[in-house]
């Protein structure tokens, strides 16, 4: 009997949780959440894959300009 070790990952993240979370308490209408736009509660689920693409861009425009 052998273990299968796989390389994926099982769970919602930090990311998701902090989504469930300000979901759950602006939906409670609970604290500060409450009066959220609904941009900033989603905003754990975005910033992250913004980031991601923002510091491609400039990656890509320093590799280009000193590049040649």
């Amino acid at each position: 009997m052998s273990k299968s070790s796989s390389s994926t990952s099982s769970g919602i993240g930090l990311a998701g949780l902090v989504f469930i979370v300000f979901l759950v308490m602006k939906l409670a209408e609970i604290g500060a959440v409450a009066h959220w736009s609904w941009w900033w509660v989603t905003s754990p689920l975005w910033i992250l894959p913004l980031a991601i693409i923002v510091i491609t861009i400039v990656v890509v425009i320093i590799a280009a300009m000193f590049g040649k």
